[in-house]
C-alpha cells in the first residue's frame, strides 16, 4: 500500500479540526469528572446522609465501572463504529450526570456514578481511536494528539478549580449538572461533523468469555486497591480480591491466545512500542495521582487554603502541561524518536517530584510547590503527546478501539494503585513520626504541630516512592520503545517491529486510517 493511501482518509476529512474540538470537549468532561466530584464529596455526603463508611462508593462505583468496562467499551466501538459509540457514550454520560445531580439518596448517587463510569468506558476509547483514524499525516497527528494529551493531563487539575468554584458558590449538584451541556454540545457536534473513514470496523463476533474475564478481573484489581487503602494490605478480603484478579486475568490471557476473535488481540500489547507505552504510562500515573491527592490535602489542611484557592494553585501545572504538549511535544514528535520525548519528560516530572519531597509545614508555595507543579506539568505534557499517539500507530484498523482502550486502562489501573499504595505509605510514615515525636510535645499547640509535621513527613515519604516510579517509567521507555520519529521513512508501523529486536528507530506509520 502506498504512503498516499495512508493519508487519503485524513485529507478527505475536511472537518477533522472541527471534529477535534468536540472530541477534546468530551475528553475534558471525562477527565474533569475524576476530580471535580472529590471536591464536592463532603457537601454531597452531608446532604444525602451517606455514612463515612459508604462515602468511598461515590468514587469507587465510578472507578470500578470505568476501569472494568474499558476493554469492552473499546471493542464495542470497533464493532459499532467509533462515531456511534462516541455519541451514545456522551448521551448516556449526560443522563447519568443528571441522575447524579438529582440524587436524593446515597444509593441513587452510587448508581449514577456507576452509570457514568460505564458510559465513560464507551466514549473514552472511541474518542481516542477517532483521532487515530482521522489524523494520518504526521505533523497534523502530532498537533492533534498534543492538544488531546494536554487536556488528558491538565483536566484533572482544572477539575479541582471548577469543583471548588461550583461547590463554594453554587451547590455540589452542579458538579454533576455541568456535564450535561458539555455532553450535549460534544454529541451534537460529533454527530454533524465527525466522519469516520470506512473499512475500519471489526465485525467479528463478540468474545463473551473475554468480556466477562477481563471485566471481572479488572474490577477485582481496582476494588482490591480500594480496599487496601481503607482496610490495609493484610486484610483477608483485600488479599482475596488480588488473588481472584490474578487468576481471572491469567485465564483471560490464556483465552485470548486461543479464541478466533479475541476481545484483546495479544498482538496489540505484545508489540514492544505499545507495551512499553502502556506499562510506563501506568507506572507514571501511579506517581501522579497520589501526588495530586497529597497536594490537595497539604494546601487545604496544612496551609489552610479554601477549596477554590487550592484549586487555583494547580493552574501552573495545567499551563505547564499545555506548553509541554502543544509546544514541546507537538513540535518535536516529528523530529525525534518518541523515547527521547517520553524519557526526558518523565525525568523533568521527576525533578518536580524531588522538590515536593522536600515539603515541610512551613514550606512556601512560591518557592517549593509552584516550581514543582510547573516541572510536573512540562514533563508530563511533553510525555503525553507521544504516549497518546504511539499506541494507535501501526495498529490494524479493527483493533484501534481496543488499543485506545488500553491507554485508558493503564491510566485507570495506575490511578487506583497510586491512590491506595501512596496513601498507605504516607499513613504508615505519619504514624511512625508522630509516635517518635509526640512525647516531646508538652502543650496542645506543640502536639498539633507534631501531628501536622507527621502528616507532611508522610507525604514526603510517599513522594520519594513516586520519584522511584518515574525512574522506572523512564527505564521502561528507553528499553522498550524503539519506534522512529513520526513521519520518517522506513517500515510500516510498530506491527513490523515484532520480531525485530535491536532494530533502532523503527518507524510507526499510521495504518489505522485505511
Amino acid at each position: 500500500m502506498s504512503r498516499t493511501a495512508f493519508k487519503a482518509p485524513g485529507e478527505a476529512h475536511a472537518n477533522r479540526w472541527k471534529a477535534l474540538v468536540f472530541i477534546a470537549l468530551a475528553q475534558l468532561m471525562v477527565v474533569l469528572d475524576t476530580t471535580i466530584v472529590n471536591i464536592a464529596l463532603p457537601s454531597a455526603q452531608q446532604d444525602l446522609g451517606i455514612s463515612d463508611g459508604d462515602r468511598q462508593w461515590v468514587v469507587t462505583a465510578y472507578a470500578l465501572a470505568f476501569g472494568g468496562l474499558l476493554l469492552f467499551g473499546g471493542r464495542v466501538g470497533d464493532l459499532w463504529g467509533r462515531k456511534r459509540a462516541f455519541v451514545i457514550g456522551l448521551i448516556g454520560f449526560a443522563a447519568a450526570s443528571a441522575l447524579g445531580g438529582a440524587a436524593t439518596t446515597g444509593a441513587m448517587m452510587f448508581g449514577a456514578r456507576a452509570l457514568q463510569g460505564a458510559f465513560g468506558a464507551l466514549l473514552a476509547p472511541a474518542a481516542l481511536s477517532l483521532l487515530a483514524v482521522m489524523f494520518a499525516e504526521a505533523k497534523e497527528r502530532a498537533k492533534a494528539f498534543g492538544i488531546y494529551g494536554a487536556i488528558a493531563g491538565g483536566g484533572s487539575a482544572v477539575g479541582f478549580v471548577l469543583g471548588g468554584v461550583l461547590t463554594q458558590y453554587l451547590d455540589w449538584r452542579w458538579t454533576f449538572f455541568v456535564n450535561v451541556p458539555f455532553a450535549i454540545a460534544a454529541a451534537a457536534g460529533a454527530y454533524f461533523v465527525v466522519r469516520e473513514p470506512e473499512g475500519g470496523r471489526n465485525r467479528s463476533p463478540l468474545d463473551i468469555p473475554g468480556v466477562v474475564l477481563s471485566t471481572l478481573g479488572l474490577v477485582s484489581l481496582v476494588y482490591g486497591f480500594t480496599r487496601a487503602e481503607a482496610d490495609g494490605w493484610g486484610d483477608t478480603t483485600t488479599i482475596s480480591l488480588f488473588a481472584v484478579s490474578v487468576l481471572l486475568l491469567l485465564t483471560f490471557v490464556f483465552t485470548e491466545a486461543k479464541v478466533k476473535a479475541p476481545l484483546l488481540p495479544l498482538r496489540v500489547v505484545t508489540d514492544r512500542n505499545r507495551g512499553g507505552v502502556y506499562l510506563s504510562l501506568g507506572i507514571a500515573v501511579i506517581a501522579m495521582f497520589g501526588t495530586f491527592l497529597f497536594l490537595t490535602y497539604y494546601l487545604q489542611v496544612v496551609k489552610g487554603y479554601s477549596p477554590v484557592k487550592s484549586g487555583f494553585c494547580f493552574l501552573p501545572m495545567v499551563a505547564g502541561m499545555m506548553v509541554g504538549s502543544t509546544q514541546i511535544g507537538t513540535r518535536l514528535v516529528t523530529r525525534v524518536p518518541p523515547r527521547f520525548l517520553m524519557g526526558p519528560g518523565f525525568l523533568v516530572a521527576m525533578a518536580g517530584m524531588l522538590l515536593l519531597a522536600r515539603l515541610e509545614v512551613s514550606s512556601s508555595y512560591a518557592s517549593t510547590v509552584l516550581p514543582a507543579l510547573v516541572l510536573l506539568g512540562l514533563g508530563m505534557g511533553t510525555t503525553f503527546t507521544p504516549a497518546m499517539s504511539l499506541p494507535t500507530l501501526g495498529v490494524e484498523p479493527r483493533d484501534a478501539g481496543v488499543a485506545s482502550a488500553m491507554i485508558n486502562t493503564s491510566q485507570q489501573v495506575g490511578g487506583a494503585i497510586g491512590t491506595a499504595l501512596l496513601n498507605t505509605i504516607a499513613a504508615s510514615a505519619t504514624t511512625s513520626y508522630v509516635k517518635d515525636h509526640i512525647a516531646d510535645a508538652a502543650t496542645e499547640p506543640q502536639r498539633q504541630l507534631v501531628q501536622l509535621q507527621g502528616v507532611v513527613h508522610g507525604y514526603a515519604n510517599a513522594i520519594w516512592f513516586a520519584v522511584g516510579m518515574l525512574v522506572i517509567a523512564t527505564l521502561i521507555v528507553l528499553a522498550l520503545v524503539n519506534a522512529g520519529r513520526a513521519g520518517s521513512e522506513g517500515s510500516e508501523g510498530s506491527e513490523g517491529s515484532e520480531g525485530s529486536e535491536g532494530v533502532e528507530d523503527e518507524v510507526a506509520v499510521p495504518v489505522v486510517a485505511h
